[in-house]
């Protein structure tokens, strides 16, 4: 009976020893800094010389900012689009917004998070769009920030700049829902019908993802993964649909201490904890979370994350096979490579394609060739899901955006 009695004290001495350090984790961020320290350039929403907003500065972005104001009196609702270039991603991230701008109808904001060196080259590229593009749409470029304590850490965690996202609902504080897109994503459908996935969600839900694999038995989570993850395969987060407002408002279960944390309490303690067991970074720490608490997230098919897992071993994504690929994500860097020419045809298509030309002629028709080239891979050989219905959204949308058609009419 002893022997019980010291087993059961000495359990509960180490939960409380638990709960005193994670709140004194909590306690020692807060005296030392605000949850998230922005450098200078970026404070409280407000722009300064570092920080580019351009909502004002020319006639196409005025006409943005009145699209939007109309676009809200008709009960449409602007979107916010955000992604993280470091590196050598500043071409995939401006391919990723031209994808974005030559599908969608709906104004749109892009928050783009940079290293430094890379601002005036995304600038430069997106001011020289022709006026009717840039009526879609108007944008912010950020520095790259990550919180004062632990910032070596969390810059270096997976990927440069990778694990930005996760402090996404502390910088962006007067954005309520946002979707958030890896650099090497290209929209082959407009960006409104993912956006709308927004009206799927439930009271208690509050961000969106597709699963890491359709088939467990090559999905890597079930196979290898040393900490807990969300689901069957996991989770995927490089297309990931924010209710931002929710995720600063919500406490999140988790398994380090019985009382729930909000999300900028959670990130810290939640690294130190995981860090020698997570491959995959920031996108680990998601799915740790999200096992916790499943209830908060939705799941959305895999067309909407269409990645070379889904058809280098053959077709595994049946909402492709059915209506077809609605979003390319090129990870692994596929884009760049000789691996899956199925999908950087689709990039470099995307790169080539000058505003003001013949979307079908110029871009959907000498794309549909290349692909004809690629069916001596798996990818390749279905390939016609990448643009099972491209023709007719390029069709629908040279109709409403061409300055020629405009004219023609």
């Amino acid at each position: 009976m002893r022997r019980y009695v010291r087993a059961l004290a000495l359990c509960a001495v180490f939960a409380l020893l638990s709960v005193l350090y994670v709140l004194s984790e909590l306690r020692a961020n807060r005296a030392a800094a605000p949850p998230l320290r922005l450098s200078s350039s970026q404070t409280n929403g407000r722009d300064t010389k570092q920080t580019h907003t351009h909502a004002e500065p020319r006639r196409g972005v005025r006409n943005a900012a009145q699209r939007s104001d109309s676009a809200e009196k008709r009960g449409e609702e602007m979107m916010h689009l955000a992604v993280v270039a470091c590196g050598t991603r500043q071409e995939e991230a401006v391919s990723l917004l031209k994808s974005a701008v030559i599908l969608s109808h709906r104004a749109m904001r892009f928050h783009i998070f940079a290293e430094d060196q890379l601002h005036s080259r995304i600038k430069t590229v997106l001011d020289s769009w022709p006026d009717f593009v840039r009526q879609k749409f108007n944008y912010t470029v950020y520095p790259v920030s990550f919180p004062s304590q632990h910032q070596s850490e969390w810059s270096k965690l997976f990927k440069p700049c990778a694990s930005q996202r996760l402090f996404l609902p502390m910088i962006l504080k007067e954005v309520d829902s946002l979707l958030y897109v890896d650099t090497d994503v290209l929209f082959l459908r407009p960006v409104e019908l993912l956006w709308d996935l927004f009206m799927q969600f439930n009271s208690s839900q509050l961000a969106a993802m597709a699963p890491e694999h359709e088939e467990p038995r090559i999905a890597w989570y079930n196979r290898f993964a040393r900490h807990p993850y969300y689901g069957m395969t996991g989770i995927n987060s490089g297309v990931m649909l924010m209710n931002l407002t929710r995720m600063r408002r919500v406490q999140f279960k988790n398994d380090m201490t019985a009382i729930g944390l909000h999300w900028e309490e959670l990130l810290v303690p939640l690294l130190h904890k995981y860090k020698l067991n997570i491959t995959w970074g920031d996108q680990d720490l998601i799915n740790i979370i999200f096992h916790h608490n499943p209830e908060k997230l939705l799941v959305f098919p895999c067309h909407w994350n269409y990645r070379p897992d889904h058809c280098i071993y053959g077709s595994n994504c049946s909402p492709a096979e059915q209506e077809g690929v609605f979003v390319l994500h090129g990870n692994r860097g596929v884009f760049h490579s000789e691996k899956q020419p199925a999908f950087r045809a689709v990039y470099e298509a995307i790169r080539q394609y000058s505003f003001g030309e013949d979307l079908v002629n110029s871009f959907w028709l000498p794309l549909e060739e290349k692909l004809n080239e690629t069916t001596h891979t798996y990818c390749g050989k279905i390939s016609h899901l990448f643009t099972k219905t491209l023709s007719q959204t390029l069709r629908s949308t040279q109709r409403t955006t061409s300055p020629d058609y405009r004219n023609k009419a």
